[in-house]
């Protein structure tokens, strides 16, 4: 009998469900072996028939797998001849019946060329990504604005199986063929997936890349999974590895990982696995550090609940809000409150300082590097109570340079030093209009984003996962109510005001300053400019002749202050 492998087309007389999805090899009808690819199928029924040639047979998944409808764009631009899998992530989330725009391809021999014919075909820029590797990038975008990410990549040894093997975690080890629809799951990976399992593909995956490490952490998070105990230790193994691994991949994972679901139990593994003194040595000192009430946590315990409330904060202020973020008091008050800016915060998180990072990751970056500085501005009172004075200002720089260690952009970094800088503030005002009944002053709020720009929006909500972070479930209703009455009049006067309170029109220039006031160039220029912009903001200023009123006094106050 020959030795043939077939494909779904061949539409086998039956289909037991439990090999959907695996290649079986079959003796007269019955079936008497079966792998994740058709070597193995065949290697596994040789051994118990090793005289005869079974038929392999690919046993199609019961239910058809979610893809993307660009890999049949993709089919149809080559010819029916050239090999070509869909691997890695594409795979893995088709098995979860989810569609990304992310397709990862590979294929015996010139990757390149293959690359740039699909990219003619169908209207794709082309980048050649590593000529030496044979790797190509294709990048669709459409007329939404939405983009697709093709790569092409030569496999990685002399054939699938090395390449899939050569991976890093077996539900990443994964291939399609895009033109039978048949899948190659050399090491199990569809099981671990159903099973919730992460798992290494070799011993050696994370000493070959330590960045795994991260990845793992974070892919256990997005989907749930359950590291198993072998490949647990093989991380903790290769952690002073990730010392060797270049900034920005160490950059480029964190973020991931901070960009992701549940990033307060990602930091809280990495923690347990012993990266962050490699990774973000700052923090370790955080632990054990005892806070005043109304704290309940120490500074590190208080960090990662300041993740988790405001991860929960965003998904209720979310246009894609589920009523169920809001099922207790605290989340109903703040959706109450605030929730009529769902769209003004999803256009704030859209913009981007950086085309690779999201504002979301570096909010959550200004959340785990805000406390940073408690330990050395730990100090105690003239009545023996427990301060940190300075600690946002301190905090700010530290955070600075760790950004900077991890390559981020000026402006990334000038993002992160205001959220953090000016963290208290909102809590002082919270404090004034719980105590007192005062909401912020017109002066108040001009400063306030006078100094946090953008980044006043962060500052906000990062304050509000402080507060509940501080109390936890002792939180008082009258005090939160206050912050969320402190962030809507701050908001408000940002999103629905800016002319009046936050960016005033322009009426003096510096030109009109020194011929009206008859005064050099120099830094005086500036500050009675920034003084003519704030009286505009607090009303005491609407015209241009009342600027000229208003800044011919402040020069006399001015001069009266150096006189005296």
């Amino acid at each position: 009998m020959p030795d043939e492998t077939h494909s779904p087309g061949d539409k086998p007389p039956s289909r037991p469900s439990p090999y959907a999805g695996r290649w079986v090899a079959r003796l007269r009808g019955r079936i008497i072996a079966h792998g994740g690819t058709p070597e193995q199928a065949r290697r596994a029924a040789k051994k118990s028939r090793h005289k005869e040639v079974p038929e392999i047979v690919y046993m199609p998944a019961s239910e058809p797998l979610s893809i993307s409808p660009l890999l049949s764009v993709v089919v149809g631009a080559l010819p029916p001849e050239q090999p070509l899998y869909l691997v890695g992530g594409a795979v893995r989330d088709a098995l979860m019946g989810r569609v990304g725009h992310d397709l990862d391809f590979a294929l015996p021999g010139d990757a390149l060329r293959v690359a740039r014919r699909v990219a003619d075909r169908i209207g794709a820029a082309f980048f050649p990504l590593d000529d030496e590797r044979g790797t190509a990038r294709l990048v669709l975008i459409h007329d939404d604005g939405t983009r697709d990410v093709l790569d092409f990549a030569a496999f990685r040894g002399p054939d699938l199986e090395t390449d899939l093997r050569n991976r890093d975690f077996t539900l990443n080890a994964l291939a399609l063929d895009v033109h039978a629809q048949a899948l190659f799951d050399p090491l199990g990976g569809a099981a671990d997936l159903r099973a919730k399992r992460l798992r290494a593909c070799s011993p050696t995956a994370f000493t070959d890349d330590p960045v795994r490490i991260l990845r793992a952490v974070r892919m256990a998070a997005a989907f749930d999974l359950h590291i198993v105990p072998g490949t647990r230790q093989a991380m903790k193994d290769a952690v002073p590895g990730l010392s060797r691994v270049s900034p920005e991949r160490q950059r480029d994972e964190l973020f991931r990982i901070l960009e992701g679901p549940r990033p307060a139990a990602s930091l809280r593994a990495l923690d347990m696995l012993g990266v962050l003194p490699v990774l973000l040595p700052e923090l370790s000192s955080l632990k054990g550090v005892e806070q005043p009430k109304p704290h309940v946590n120490d500074v590190w315990a208080h960090t990662l609940s300041v993740l988790g409330h405001l991860e929960s904060i965003l998904a209720a202020l979310s246009p894609k809000y589920d009523p169920n973020t809001a099922s207790d008091l605290v989340n109903g008050l703040l959706v109450l409150r605030l929730g009529r800016y769902r769209e003004k915060f999803a256009e704030h998180f859209a913009v981007s300082l950086n085309t690779d990072r999201s504002l979301r990751g570096l909010l959550f970056l200004a959340a785990l590097y805000h406390d940073v500085a408690k330990p050395l501005a730990r100090t105690t009172d003239e009545n023996g109570r427990l301060r940190f004075w300075g600690h946002d200002l301190e905090g700010a720089e530290m955070a600075a340079r760790r950004a900077q260690s991890l390559h981020l952009s000026n402006d990334e970094i000038d993002h992160l030093r205001r959220i953090i800088r000016n963290h208290m503030r909102v809590h002082f005002h919270t404090s004034r209009m719980d105590g007192e009944g005062k909401p912020p002053s017109r002066r108040a709020v001009y400063r306030f984003f006078r100094d946090t720009r953008e980044a006043g929006v962060d500052v906000i909500l990062l304050a509000l996962a402080d507060l509940r972070a501080t109390y936890e479930h002792t939180l008082p209703q009258d005090t939160w109510a206050a912050a969320l009455d402190v962030s809507r009049v701050l908001l408000e006067n940002w999103w629905e005001k800016p002319a009046e309170t936050i960016a005033p029109p322009q009426l003096l220039n510096g030109r009109d300053v020194m011929q009206a006031f008859d005064l050099a160039p120099g830094p005086l220029i500036g500050q009675l400019l920034e003084a003519i912009r704030e009286a505009q903001a607090t009303g005491i200023v609407s015209a241009r002749k009342d600027a000229l009123i208003f800044g011919r006094e402040w020069l006399d106050e001015q001069a009266a202050k150096r006189g005296g």
